[in-house]
């Protein structure tokens, strides 16, 4: 009616004006010919609808089950005009020719949604000369080539700080997000534990929304460890585009059989700090989250912060000071701290190549086993977030910095399904690929090997402890009540007391 219409009488001519309605609760155009385009809702309430083009816009955002029991069912009648100069014969075999027809439209998703699925199964039928499919992609080169998209605007979104390759390859370049064949790490079996709705945010963050207890930092629950892991990087230039800082908050939550799982509630990454800052970081929100233990890699760079948060570190805009802290596995990275009554809750990393092979197993195992517990993606924590209270009148900078935790949860998950590996002698080696990253990914292997041996630890207490008392057990006496006598007016007690 906008487009079309202004810019063709014949159009026009064909659209019956009084019966067309287009507002918020009707929106339909009925043609003269009594051929109608209507537009419903995409829900339950849209049941009882008839059609013989089904146009589904956006389809990954409606439910599965909503195309299945609702929409697809507008299509349960054939289209048959009224041939009068056909036989009756003649008009069923033309009414065959003619099928009913689903088009869907979206932008590219998670390989893990139901929608690259439908996807996959639409090309495979494409291949089948019998049958009559189509799917294609259009990527933004193609708006490019026809004058719809300027480059230049291109280019300025590229160049931005908060861009994102993987949103980028989704929504412009119709391209579907997942592993590649042959991957160390399986995408599918790390995207289905993506369960966490909220991240849980320090209180800088948090504050933003009111300090709202679904995304604060909540109060420890009994026989829970907290856990926080940092992988150190010093460089951030264009020679060393793939280092980084990555910092990983676990929470470890005891289940009622005794096993332990790991909630990775706050993912964070710096680029180019000094180590100093960074073992301020570190140290701040080791106190903030009431965490348990720090996880670092010293055999490298991660040894200059370890000697940091080593002795009394000073918050110079707060004036603060806080204690050295040691090291609790290892008695020289311990003898390097300056203070002997240190609290020992640093885990040293000293990683050697069966050292890091464990690690990579013993990860891809935990994902598998639905142990480790990730964010839900950036699409998704919008709308949760978009439902808390103060929210929607932030401004885009601070409503980003609210969904990084969600957003570097989707990057961990990125660098871990593209990392290239060998296997040699029992052993598995890890390694990026050129300019791609995985301090993510050692931080959280790190971070869930020492969680796995605190769960052993744990175990092996609640063993020990359990067979002790079954070898002291107590069991209250029998006696006969009866046999209690009286003297001296006062009861007379029994042996066993």
């Amino acid at each position: 009616m906008l487009e079309l219409c202004p810019a063709s009488p014949e159009l026009r001519a064909e659209i019956d004006e009084k019966q067309t309605k287009v507002n918020g609760t009707n929106a339909q155009i009925v043609f003269k010919n009594t051929s109608v385009i209507k537009v419903v809702t995409a829900s339950d309430s849209s049941r009882g609808n008839r059609c013989n083009v089904l146009l589904l816009d956006e389809y990954r955002l409606i439910s599965k089950d909503t195309i299945d029991t609702v929409l697809r069912k507008f299509l349960t009648l054939r289209r048959m005009p009224r041939y009068s100069e056909l036989t009756d014969e003649e008009r069923k075999r033309e009414y065959a020719k003619e099928k009913n027809l689903t088009m869907y439209l979206s932008s590219a998703y998670f390989k893990d949604h139901w929608s690259y699925i439908k996807c996959v199964d639409t090309f495979k039928a494409m291949m089948d000369d019998k049958r009559r499919q189509f799917v294609c992609g259009f990527p933004y080169q193609l708006s490019i080539e026809e004058g719809l998209l300027d480059p230049e605007t291109v280019a300025d979104e590229m160049s931005e700080a908060d861009f994102s390759d993987i949103k980028w390859s989704m929504e412009m370049c119709a391209e579907f997000y997942g592993s590649v064949d042959g991957a160390f790490y399986d995408y599918d079996s790390i995207a289905k534990n993506r369960h966490i709705k909220y991240p849980m945010l320090p209180d800088r963050l948090a504050s933003k929304l009111g300090n709202n207890p679904l995304v604060r930092i909540r109060p420890k629950l009994p026989g829970e460890i907290r856990i926080l892991s940092a992988d150190i990087a010093l460089m951030s230039s264009s020679k060393n585009n793939n280092d980084a800082t990555a910092i990983l908050v676990n929470l470890l939550t005891p289940t009622k059989s005794g096993r332990y799982v790991s909630n990775i509630v706050y993912p964070e990454s710096y680029e180019g700090l000094r180590t100093d800052n960074q073992a301020l970081i570190i140290r701040k929100l080791f106190d903030e989250y009431e965490c348990d233990y720090i996880v670092l890699d010293t055999n490298g760079i991660g040894l200059g912060v370890y000697d940091a948060l080593a002795q009394d570190i000073v918050d110079a805009d707060t004036g603060e000071i806080y204690p050295a802290i040691s090291c609790c596995n290892n008695q020289e990275m311990a003898s390097r701290c300056s203070s002997m009554d240190a609290e020992k809750v640093i885990w040293s990393i000293k990683a050697n190549a069966q050292f890091n092979s464990d690690c990579a197993y013993l990860l891809r195992e935990g994902f598998k086993n639905g142990r480790i517990r990730l964010l839900c993606n950036e699409y998704d924590g919008e709308e949760l977030l978009g439902e808390i209270k103060g929210f929607s009148s932030l401004n885009p900078p601070e409503k980003a910095q609210l969904l990084l935790p969600y957003i570097n949860t989707t990057l961990l998950i990125d660098e871990i399904t593209k990392l290239q590996y060998e296997e040699n002698g029992g052993k598995v080696k890890i390694y990026e690929r050129s300019g791609m990253r995985k301090d993510r990914y050692s931080s959280l292997a790190y971070n869930y090997y020492v969680a796995i041996q605190l769960e052993s630890k744990m175990r092996r207490r609640q063993v020990n402890e359990s067979s002790v008392d079954s070898m002291f057990a107590i069991r209250p006496p029998k006696y006969n009540r009866k046999a209690v006598s009286m003297s001296s007016g006062r009861n007379k007690y029994p042996s066993w007391v």
